[in-house]
């Protein structure tokens, strides 16, 4: 069964970066899409970026594009998301989410297409 652990999260200044991974164990990540998440309190999960398996293909929610990028390395068996230019805003419990197969581009940063979650990390950017 496919488990996914999240890691890199933590305390930034305004304009700086973080990676975050997304581990799995049980299974090949090569067979999955990967997306990632994020939820501020109060406010809805968000669906910020996902990586296709079978060519990667990636999208990205238009509050992250050009400075986000995702990335899979499959030897790690680890999807990556890459955060530059961080924002107050940015700051939320970012989780990564699997669903075996191809999705979709329309339903690929969608939280009810993905059925393994990983328990969050969490990225505040502050001064």
């Amino acid at each position: 069964q496919l488990q996914l652990v999240e890691s890199g999260g933590g305390l930034v200044q305004p304009g700086g970066s973080l990676r975050l991974s997304c581990a799995a164990a049980g299974s090949t990540l090569d067979y999955y899409t990967i997306g990632w998440f994020r939820q501020a309190p109060g406010k809805e999960r968000e669906g910020v970026s996902c990586i296709r398996t079978g060519g990667g293909a990636t999208s990205y929610a238009d509050s992250v594009k050009g400075r986000f990028t995702v990335s899979r390395d499959n030897a790690k068996n680890t999807v990556y998301l890459q955060m530059n230019s961080l924002k107050p805003e940015d700051s939320a419990v970012y989780y990564c989410a699997a669903r075996r197969g191809r999705i979709v581009t329309s339903l690929c940063r969608s939280a009810p297409t993905y059925d393994t979650w990983g328990q969050g990390t969490q990225v505040t950017v502050s001064s």
